[in-house]
């Protein structure tokens, strides 16, 4: 199998995506270590995060195989991933659709994830070991690279392994795990609230912060940044109406 060329058009309609020349989604490759399904569902979520499959939209499973080459068994398979992930809901007799969270489902998973970031962080002070913290800063100046690049996906995605990084430094695993399962679910909306240019210098100033209570071991600095970062990211996508009524479509077209 080679790289992937999509022809979202044929899809649905594209809004975010249209706008977004420099964010390549992930391929599908023979070479690769992953799974068939596991490679066809990082490449579906890109698609979702970056709205060539929008909320609320139908998958067409024989038109997605087709374009990622693939047969529809790990394509299933890979639908079943991202259900798990939130990011698809699994309907009777109707297959599989793009979840579309309600405004107040968006805003009260920010302030859980909120206050799960802010206790990692918390307890990544007391915890991380020297060689997790050179990690996180590594993470961090990589962070950079690609936003002076204006590699938005590749920023987006170094940015969410600085957070789950500084989650795995906490050493809590019922934490970790918690994480990991909400913040799946709010992929999408953290890429969007990523996507507003006018904010980028506020999100790299906060994530300078950030790096700087993880060096200093400041655990209750660290604590406060965490919560109040993922409350601009709800300021950031209500304000820009990126959920509810803006992003419900059409079930049935």
């Amino acid at each position: 199998m080679s790289n992937i060329t999509l022809d979202a058009k044929s899809e649905s309609e594209l809004t975010l995506n249209e706008l977004i020349t420099d964010a390549p989604i992930a391929t599908i490759s023979e070479n690769s270590d992953l799974p068939l399904a596991q490679q066809a569902a990082n490449v579906l979520r890109d698609m979702i995060v970056q709205d060539i499959i929008p909320p609320g939209k139908p998958i067409r499973e024989r038109t997605l195989a087709q374009q990622l080459n693939v047969s529809r068994t790990p394509l299933r398979e890979a639908l079943r991933i991202l259900a798990v992930d939130g990011l698809v809901e699994l309907l009777p007799s109707r297959g599989a659709i793009a979840a579309n969270p309600s405004p107040e489902d968006v805003k009260h998973m920010l302030e859980f994830l909120g206050g799960i970031e802010g206790l990692a962080g918390e307890l990544a002070c007391k915890r991380a070991t020297d060689a997790e913290i050179d990690e996180i800063r590594a993470l961090h100046y990589e962070m950079l690279a690609a936003f002076a690049r204006k590699d938005r996906l590749a920023y987006f995605k170094l940015n969410q392994r600085i957070h789950r990084a500084l989650v795995l430094a906490s050493g809590n695993p019922l934490l970790i795990e918690t994480h990991e399962r909400m913040n799946a679910r709010l992929y999408r909306i953290r890429y969007r609230s990523n996507m507003r240019n006018t904010k980028w210098p506020t999100a790299i100033s906060e994530h300078e912060e950030i790096l700087k209570a993880i060096e200093n071991r400041d655990a209750v600095k660290l604590n406060d940044l965490m919560r109040n970062h993922l409350g601009s990211t709800w300021t950031k996508v209500s304000e820009d109406g990126q959920v509810g009524a803006a992003d419900h479509h059409d079930n049935d077209e």
